[in-house]
């Protein structure tokens, strides 16, 4: 898993910042938004034929980690009357 989580870098003089596919223009959130909108894993890599599927497993496994570190106790205490 230490190896896919390799492939997200970070520069601030691309895309701000965010987390990028291997130093390209191609951020996390861009995979991520195109599985959401229901693009399969073979139409990304067919559109942009630089990425590897490895590539977009990484985006998923970035994303998990976020989420996973997320802190619950704040949204528990909200919902609380």
């Amino acid at each position: 898993m230490k190896e896919l989580l390799e492939r997200i870098t970070f520069d601030k003089e691309v895309l701000c910042g965010k987390p990028i596919i291997r130093g390209l223009r191609i951020s996390v959130d861009m995979i991520l938004e195109l599985l959401a909108k229901g693009a399969s894993e073979e139409e990304i890599l067919e559109d942009y034929p630089e990425l590897e599927k490895e590539d977009i497993k990484a985006a998923l496994l970035y994303a998990h980690s976020i989420v996973a570190k997320e802190e619950v106790f704040d949204r528990i205490a909200s919902l609380k009357p």
